[in-house]
């Protein structure tokens, strides 16, 4: 049975991740550790065979006064953790990061792309990446996750935005653009791949298949009974607008296939888009 120490009570991705390895009773002993405050300092580490950490900031606006808080969570105490899991002896540690690392919002991203954080949160979570990769060695395996927009029932972040903005709009662009994206359990599925293998280095999931942000709405559309109309009258305005919602809404931003993080046919049952989007919606 392998120990999973997941750090970052509440989150979203940790307890979708506590959820979908409860299929497997026999093979997980999962608990969920509360990192807010210093009481975790105290907790015992050792016994646990990964570390997979999830607190941190994200899905909240960035101010002056707030920047700090974002280097605070998302670097120092993310490092802090993977140093105490090291020195009590656990021997993987799987550390969330953010596609956010590149600082694009357009374009694909290969194994050349630089990372170029804009703003904070990717700079903060850049930081802890390259400190916590440089505590890697043979005693103790750090995978690092750069996942794109995460999405399935209950998420936060974009996706609901754009739902929302569906189920009130009578008709949405049709646009014609691509993007990596990863449904909740599918992305529980790479995870749990890569614990089990004891994987290391730096991983980019994704769903199997890339996201036509015009074909999202209307399935999202579909899944609550509305028939959506689509126009190409607003691509003229979307291509010249210069504001980053909408760039990252209606723009081709993925990850390159080359890349790996895919869920691929040998891995759990991944689901293909539609059913994802029907499940999210719920």
């Amino acid at each position: 049975m392998k120990r999973v120490l997941i750090t970052g009570k509440n989150s979203y991705i940790g307890t979708s991740f506590e959820n979908w390895l409860a299929q497997w009773p026999d093979d997980y002993e999962v608990y969920t550790l509360d990192m807010l405050g210093d009481d975790w300092r105290s907790f015992n580490f050792s016994g646990y065979d990964v570390v997979f950490h999830v607190a941190g900031i994200a899905h909240v606006k960035e101010t002056k006064r707030n920047r700090d808080l974002y280097y605070q969570v998302n670097r120092d105490l993310a490092v802090d953790t993977a140093r105490k899991a090291k020195a009590e002896g656990v021997k993987h540690f799987v550390f969330l990061s953010t596609m956010s690392v590149y600082g694009l919002e357009k374009g694909i991203i290969t194994k050349d792309t630089p990372t170029i954080p804009t703003n904070a949160y990717g700079k903060s979570k850049l930081e802890a990446e390259r400190i916590i990769s440089s505590l890697s060695d043979n005693q103790f395996v750090v995978a690092v996750l750069r996942p794109p927009m995460v999405y399935g029932k209950g998420c936060k972040g974009n996706y609901p935005r754009l739902a929302k903005l569906v189920l009130k709009a009578p008709i949405f662009p049709d646009v014609e653009n691509k993007r990596s994206m990863i449904y909740i359990d599918n992305l529980s599925a790479i995870v749990r791949k890569i614990l089990d293998n004891i994987e290391g280095g730096i991983f980019y999931p994704q769903n199997s298949e890339y996201v036509n942000t015009t074909e999202m709405a209307v399935l999202i559309a579909k899944a609550h009974g509305k028939e959506l109309r689509i126009t190409k009258l607003f691509n003229p305005l979307i291509k010249i607008i210069r504001v980053n919602n909408i760039n990252k809404v209606f723009g081709t931003l993925m990850y390159s296939n080359e890349l790996p993080g895919i869920l691929g046919k040998e891995d759990s049952s991944p689901l293909q888009f539609v059913n994802t989007i029907n499940l999210s919606e719920g």
